[in-house]
């Protein structure tokens, strides 16, 4: 489950992915997608031919006949039925349309203080843009997910209390912003 491993539930397997993905990530800030994803292949093959040597070697000179070693798994289904396939593309297709809903309302300015949060939310993209590049922040992300569950888990009453203590003074901020902004005070919905 991927909530065991963000918060560490077993210590080896969070490690074994968090330490691949990472090792994944640092990969692609040196060589291009196409190496990286070339060089994983070549490793995989190398080491699925070389236990297949060392099956059959053993089996000639046990004279047994185990078959072939990864019998199991070539006999495993791996196609995805027509149902999966459906679900996936209606849970993208909803994604993308509330997407482009939000999108449009943002741009086209329905609600004046959305749009605006979303004018500040950009701006402060561009400075995170010009400081990271894409993969920094990718590993940044990884690293965030596979740190502040535990964290938070840990220290949980103390964050809590600060995140209120922020909450409240935004809250109080983006009131007095509203009430001189003509035109910006929200709706009860």
């Amino acid at each position: 489950d991927a909530i065991d491993l963000l918060y560490w539930r077993n210590v080896k397997q969070s490690g074994a992915v968090f330490g691949s993905v990472l090792l994944l990530l640092f990969s692609l800030t040196q060589f291009s997608v196409v190496s990286v994803g070339a060089y994983l292949a070549l490793a995989a093959l190398s080491a699925t031919i070389s236990f297949r040597i060392y099956k059959s070697v053993l089996q000639a000179v046990q004279k047994t006949d185990e078959g072939h070693p990864f019998k199991a798994y070539l006999e495993v289904e791996i196609a995805l039925s027509q149902d999966q396939i459906s679900k996936y593309a209606d849970k993208i297709l909803l994604y993308t349309n509330t997407c482009m809903k939000e999108l449009r309302r943002l741009f086209l300015v329905q609600d004046l203080v959305d749009s605006l949060k979303f004018a500040v939310l950009m701006w402060l993209l561009t400075y995170v843009g010009a400081l990271f590049n894409g993969l920094t922040l990718l590993i940044l992300a990884v690293v965030s997910m596979f740190t502040m569950p535990v964290v938070y888990e840990k220290h949980q009453a103390q964050i809590d209390q600060y995140v209120g203590l922020i909450r409240t003074q935004v809250n109080s901020v983006v009131g007095k912003i509203q009430a001189k902004i003509p035109g910006a005070k929200r709706k009860e919905e």
